[in-house]
């Protein structure tokens, strides 16, 4: 199952074309889907987790709290739609489509893609790039 819920005031564009794409990463990922909770918040909001789960005191896009077991995948997702916005117009794309490499890469996370050093941030890009292409919307 997964799940669209707001801290702020949101709406959510193509929710069945996500659940979609997000449920056919999961199984090209040979992993399961669990349950995924994706939870849409302003920056202060998730600057507030974020220093108090994992003592950064920094802005941030995206904080995932995994909880799969074995290879059925469950977590929440919690993304700042200020951040988004901000990395939007500082990458030069659309705010859908940053929107969407967020939302994916937190899934990604859960099957064991890293983006600590170089070469695993490589390979998190190419399989956002790669899942962002297989969108249908």
């Amino acid at each position: 199952m997964i799940a669209f819920n707001n801290e702020i005031e949101f709406k959510l564009e193509n929710k069945e074309c996500l659940l979609e794409w997000i449920a056919q990463t999961i199984e090209k990922e040979q992993f399961k889907l669990g349950e995924v909770n994706y939870i849409f918040c302003s920056d202060e909001q998730l600057l507030v987790k974020n220093i108090e789960f994992l003592n950064h005191d920094t802005y941030t896009d995206i904080i995932s709290f995994d909880y799969t077991i074995g290879k059925l995948i469950s977590g929440d997702i919690f993304i700042s739609i200020d951040r988004v916005t901000e990395n939007s117009k500082t990458f030069n794309t659309s705010f859908q489509n940053e929107l969407n490499r967020v939302m994916i890469h937190g899934v990604l996370h859960y099957c064991g893609y890293k983006d600590k050093t170089d070469d695993d941030k490589s390979l998190m890009r190419s399989k956002e790039d790669y899942y962002l292409s297989l969108r249908k919307f």
